[in-house]
């Protein structure tokens, strides 16, 4: 989800919450406490040069169980860190503390913002023997009659 799609849907809420993998809601009195660009420069193991950025969230639920962080201020807070820090329309990283920081990917489902699993990936597969595709065997090609017999101990 890029950010212009978390202002506009902010715009139309009343209410904020942000709903974990299995289906907890993020605590009520949570702080958005940093909004910014986050930017990644590294090698693939491919040897590859890339760049990455993204916006992050970071959420952080405390003991200040009254703080109650609307949708108007979190929309206030993306606008000031637009204009200060220049952001660009980016996609949104949400990084939450569970039993470590977890990094999550944002959708919406129409009434709250969901954080959503990333994945790591092998980037240069072709470089690295990895397959993109499942390869595809005949299995009349491998064996030629029965492989295990009854009484044979192999199964």
């Amino acid at each position: 989800m890029k950010l212009s799609q978390v202002k506009s849907q902010l715009g139309h809420l009343t209410t904020l919450n942000f709903i974990l993998l299995d289906g907890t809601v993020v605590s009520p009195h949570f702080h958005v406490t940093e909004v910014g660009q986050v930017t990644k420069k590294y090698i693939d193991c491919g040897g590859t040069l890339r760049n990455e950025s993204m916006i992050s969230f970071q959420l952080w639920a405390a003991e200040d169980f009254d703080h109650r962080l609307g949708a108007a201020k979190l929309l206030d807070i993306i606008q000031l860190a637009e204009r200060v820090l220049e952001l660009p329309d980016l996609e949104v990283e949400v990084e939450y503390q569970g039993d470590t920081i977890g990094r999550y990917g944002l959708e919406f489902t129409g009434t709250d913002f969901l954080l959503t699993a990333r994945q790591t990936d092998c980037l240069a597969k072709d470089k690295c023997g990895i397959p993109t595709e499942k390869p595809k065997i005949r299995l009349s090609s491998i064996a030629q009659g029965p492989i295990c017999t009854p009484n044979s101990g192999c199964c």
